[in-house]
């Protein structure tokens, strides 16, 4: 082999020692990543697609440009990992509908029993089969932990996003917000931004995980309607 042959080779066993540092942290992510999605979505999966980009941002990464390497593949990393969830496509316009009819569903169940219906329930009240509730339960729990843009552009027609500027629904948001109870913002915070569970938001204001799914929902409606979806 000639010596640029052997260099090369060198190099490529440097850049990948340098992503295997960082697989704990991937590891951790994808964990993190996995205790706000459904059963249904296998963590293997996750930690494989963060792995692949890890090694795919450290075989090109140049620490003349970025001090530090995680600094520069984390947000790389978790994308990635969002992207995987978006390209499942569980989402359809179709099931979107019926999304937003479950959801208006178990948002009366609840305020009339104070508990969340069960999907064999939700099927008796809908009057749809089981298997269809199920797939549209199992999208909504996925399309939650995408970040707020998907959520607010993603199900728009005439593309909400070309028509309110990035800073603009930055503001609406605020104002939205601002018109709710500040437990009702928390969940918004903690959710979204310190990137909670439902269990440790529980814990932490001391109301069902139901309840707390069911204001998150409310205030993205809300915040929909004000940007007029």
């Amino acid at each position: 082999m000639s010596g640029a042959g052997v260099y090369s080779q060198e190099l490529k066993h440097q850049e990948d020692s340098l992503a295997l540092q960082y697989l704990p942290a991937v590891k951790a992510m994808s964990f993190r990543l996995k205790e706000r999605l459904p059963s249904s979505i296998d963590y293997c999966d996750l930690y494989a697609i963060g792995t692949e980009e890890l090694v795919k941002l450290a075989r090109r990464y140049d620490e003349a440009q970025n001090d530090s390497f995680w600094g520069y593949a984390k947000t790389r990393v978790y994308g990635a990992m969002l992207d995987y969830l978006r390209s499942l496509d569980l989402v359809s316009r179709a099931s979107r509908k019926l999304i937003k009819e479950i959801d208006g569903a178990i948002e009366k169940y609840l305020a009339e029993f104070d508990e969340e219906p069960s999907n064999l329930q939700l099927s008796q009240i809908i009057g749809i089969e089981m298997e269809k509730v199920n797939d549209a339960r199992v999208a909504s729990e996925i399309y939650t932990v995408l970040p707020l843009d998907d959520q607010l552009g993603n199900e728009c027609q005439c593309g909400t996003m070309e028509r309110v500027e990035r800073e603009e629904l930055v503001e609406t948001i605020k104002e939205v917000l601002s018109g709710f109870e500040t437990r009702d913002q928390m969940i918004i915070q903690l959710y979204y931004f310190e990137e909670l569970t439902l269990k440790e938001i529980s814990d932490i204001l001391n109301i069902t995980e139901s309840r707390i799914s069911q204001i998150h929902k409310s205030v993205i409606r809300q915040i929909k309607e004000a940007i007029g979806e």
